[in-house]
């Protein structure tokens, strides 16, 4: 099985690089957002842990985005909840599809939570600002100083792209991505098959 990391800065576009793989995605966002609406445990340590913020299940967003305004501390108290979670759910989706030739691991801190493995093949997504800057605005929850805190708590970027096996630019049509995409597929596959 090949992993495939998708990895690059907050708005770049990862998750729709990621699904043009056309191989099982694993999206730790839609997995985190599962754990906030069904994962009572999860609710009931952030409920201890974050009194002040945490106040109702199923975990609203706007707690946790209030939370972590507030302080740079709580995102970590944050952090050391649900982290463990996803981690677990990962080696779940990893085992189930043992037998797909590629899986593609889409997770904004796979770096930074050590869940790369060696011979992962990082693909590093870039985009002009201006595009990031369109594309974080359609999200429900944005917000500026709540952007800057989640920066400050990835890897630097300069660092990504240094670990990255494959660099894409993200600022074309989709047809055009789909097509970079496959020649990437492709040559990884290759490379692969020949070791």
């Amino acid at each position: 099985m090949i992993r495939i990391g998708v990895i690059g800065g907050i708005g770049s576009g990862k998750s729709f690089i990621a699904k043009l793989f056309n191989y099982p995605v694993f999206n730790a966002d839609k997995e985190v957002n599962l754990i906030y609406r069904n994962n009572r445990e999860c609710f009931k340590k952030l409920k201890k842990k974050l009194p002040d913020y945490i106040k109702s299940f199923p975990i609203k967003k706007t707690e946790l985005i209030n939370a972590i305004l507030s302080s740079q501390k709580n995102l970590i108290s944050i952090s050391s909840i649900v982290h463990p979670i996803v981690r677990r759910k990962m080696k779940k989706f990893l085992k189930d599809k043992i037998k797909s030739k590629i899986v593609v691991l889409d997770i904004p801190l796979l770096i930074e939570n050590k869940l790369n493995k060696k011979d992962d093949v990082l693909v590093f997504v870039s985009a002009k600002k201006s595009k990031i800057i369109s594309r974080l605005k359609k999200r429900k929850n944005f917000n500026k100083k709540m952007l800057k805190n989640l920066k400050n708590n990835q890897v630097t970027l300069l660092k990504k792209r240094k670990l990255a096996n494959y660099l894409i630019d993200n600022n074309f049509s989709p047809n055009i991505m789909k097509k970079k995409i496959k020649l990437i597929k492709n040559n990884i596959l290759h490379e692969r098959s020949s070791t």
